[in-house]
This record gives structure tokens, C-alpha cells and sequence, in this order.
């Protein structure tokens, strides 16, 4: 089958029946649909990759939440999620920016004032050498459990993807490793990425 004549839905349903290379074909057509939006839009503090980045999580969550059911055409419903991360990215951005010069922060207040917890953050902020063994197994723990999450959202090619990023190969390695294109590497990253953002 020729994903590149498939519609939009068609290859939503296609994904979703477990071929990652149909939602590969949606992240390229919409790729520069995602920069045009990133441009037009200003990120206070960071760069155009930021916000294409944001703009590629607004993508994935479309896919992932696209009902046609309930939902008009997925392109519409993409352009609406787009511009709702777009948005919210550059307004938290500049929430960040404007914070008055005289706001500070105690670092005797607790790190975790939503739980019981009296860790402040000096002893989140002390070199490693320097923390409290508990602490730093709960904080490994804690990301060990991130990385579960993740790898059990990730293809097989994903995985071998990340495990590559992760040893400081850039996509054209990786590509050459895998035996793929770099533009197919990136779009893999570019879902790891949605997807890593996705856990709450």
C-alpha cells in the first residue's frame, strides 16, 4: 500500500492498528504546515526549534485524540491542536520572561510542598556526592519509572532509535546503523519526543 496516497484518517486508523510507518507520512505532511505556525509565533528565551518542536507534540496529540466520529476533518482538528500547544507554549514562556526582578525564591522552602515530604530545595540543588542516599534512590527510582513509561509507548524501531540517541549518535549514525533514511530518524525522534511529553 502507498501511505502517500492514503488520507489523513486512513492512516490514523492504519497507525493505530500497530504500523508505525503511517503516522511517519502524517508527521512529514505535516511538517511544514507545523513550521509555517512555529514562525509566525514569537518563543521568549528560546529558538524556532522550540516552538516547531511544540508544534510536532500538537500533531502527535491530534493523532492521538482524533475521533471522526466527533471531530470534523482530521486536518482541521490538527491545525486546532497545533495552534493550542503553539499557544500555550508561548504563553508560559512569556509568564517565565515576565516574573518581576525582585520575585525570589527561599531555598530553606520545601522541593515538594504538595506532599508530605521535607526536602527542601538546597538538598535538591547540593552536587550529588553531597545528597542523601535516599534521596538520590527515590530520584532514580522516579526516573526509572519515566523511562518504563516511555518504553512502553515506543515501537521496536523507536527503542533502537533512542538507545542510539542516547549513545551521542547523530541521525545520520543512526540512519547508517539502521539501515534507514535520516528524515526517518528524525520523525522517530520527533514521536519519542511527543511521546515522552505525553506522560504526566
Amino acid at each position: 500500500m502507498d501511505f502517500n496516497k492514503c488520507s489523513d484518517e486512513t492512516l490514523i486508523d492504519i497507525y493505530r492498528k500497530g504500523d508505525e510507518a503511517a503516522i511517519e507520512v502524517l508527521f512529514e505532511r505535516y511538517k511544514d504546515i507545523v513550521r509555517k505556525k512555529a514562525k509566525a509565533m514569537y518563543l521568549a528565551g528560546g529558538d524556532s526549534d522550540d516552538l516547531i518542536q511544540e508544534g510536532m507534540i500538537g500533531l502527535y496529540k491530534a493523532v492521538r485524540d482524533y475521533d471522526d466520529t466527533k471531530e470534523a476533518a482530521f486536518k482541521t482538528f490538527a491545525s486546532m491542536c497545533i495552534n493550542r500547544q503553539l499557544i500555550n507554549a508561548v504563553a508560559v514562556s512569556n509568564r517565565k520572561k515576565n516574573i518581576p526582578l525582585n520575585t525570589y525564591v527561599s531555598f530553606d522552602m520545601p522541593a515538594y510542598p504538595d506532599e508530605d515530604n521535607e526536602t527542601r530545595l538546597v538538598d535538591i540543588l547540593k552536587p550529588e556526592s553531597e545528597q542523601n542516599p535516599e534521596k538520590l534512590f527515590i530520584d532514580r527510582e522516579y526516573s526509572d519509572s519515566f523511562k518504563k513509561k516511555l518504553f512502553d509507548r515506543l515501537s521496536s524501531f523507536e527503542k533502537q532509535v533512542l538507545q542510539l540517541y542516547m549513545e551521542d549518535n547523530d541521525y545520520r549514525q543512526i540512519a547508517m546503523l539502521l539501515g534507514k533514511t535520516p528524515k526517518s530518524i528524525d520523525n522517530a525522534i520527533q514521536r519519542i519526543r511527543a511521546k515522552a511529553n505525553s506522560i504526566s
